[in-house]
């Protein structure tokens, strides 16, 4: 499956994102989870690849074994802020022999890639986007920002990045996540007028705590609506009640998404299936 072709169909598209685990326990979870989730039927799911560079191959290799032996279809991550264009080829030609055709090409995080690490033949992902295209045999993506990147100076700012990356070849674009749908809608307004007419998939993950919630409005630089941060409040301390406040939440931000047109929904996972499931299940069963 190419990820364009599918996005063209008309038809909502699910998915899940994975990251690879660091020990054998992890790597079990992991597995346990995509086989949980795969009776859910996902168009594809995806695998993070970390700007670090040390361990590109851990990447390629849990999308191989994802498809191999799990049946689900593959949109591989490729960060290029630590790696030459050689090691990008090699990387690439490792997908390849896997049939993994779907790339979501990113610059990766600065503050993820050692000062040793750091290679000179890429600095955005619009280049890492013109090497693949050229390349030929891969459908190519591309992240985006619906409350700008938290380097950006302005919005606009942002979407002239991202208007290169479309150039480029990038055919779709999967969105940070964020926690109100007006900046959502927003913003494809404003790409629209940007002459960037690509499909957007937005990305939802439900808050699990109130740490984490200071962490994505510190880091990620993203709003927390004000109903949202109340009902974290009331049910910290409460796990069970926090879940399903916080599943609830999602599900009716995903509902109001696909009801205004998202052409469907990235779920981010942390390599847990729970809250995806649950989701999805409130999703499909309205």
């Amino acid at each position: 499956m190419r990820l364009p072709e599918r996005l063209k169909t008309g038809g909502k598209v699910y998915s899940f994102e994975f990251y690879p685990p660091k020990t054998a326990e992890d790597t079990a979870k992991l597995f346990n989870t995509a086989l949980e989730l795969k009776a859910l039927s996902p168009d594809f799911v995806s695998v993070t690849n970390s700007s670090s560079g040390v361990t590109p191959y851990r990447t390629v290799a849990l999308c191989g074994v994802l498809k191999a032996q799990f049946g689900l279809e593959i949109v591989a991550h490729l960060t290029c802020l630590a790696h030459t264009k050689q090691e990008i080829s090699e990387i690439c030609d490792g997908l390849k022999k896997m049939d993994i055709t779907n790339i979501l090409a990113l610059r990766g995080d600065p503050h993820n890639v050692d000062a040793g690490a750091r290679r000179s033949d890429y600095s955005h992902a619009a280049q890492l986007i013109t090497d693949l295209k050229r390349a030929g045999g891969f459908s190519l993506g591309g992240a985006c920002y619906p409350e700008k990147h938290p380097e950006a100076g302005t919005l606009e700012a942002d979407i002239a990045r991202l208007r290169e990356k479309v150039d480029a070849g990038a055919e779709y674009l999967i969105t940070q996540l964020f926690f109100d749908n007006a900046h959502y809608f927003r913003f494809l307004e404003k790409i629209a007028a940007a002459g960037i007419n690509v499909p957007v998939l937005p990305g939802l993950m439900p808050l699990t705590g109130y740490k984490q919630m200071q962490n994505f409005t510190k880091m990620m630089q993203v709003g927390i609506p004000d109903e949202l941060r109340r009902g974290i409040e009331r049910w910290e301390g409460d796990k069970d009640g926090l879940f399903k406040f916080s599943v609830d939440y999602a599900s009716r931000q995903a509902l109001d998404l696909l009801k205004g047109g998202a052409p469907g929904l990235h779920l981010y996972t942390l390599n847990r299936s729970r809250a995806a499931m649950a989701i999805l299940q409130n999703v499909k069963g309205a």
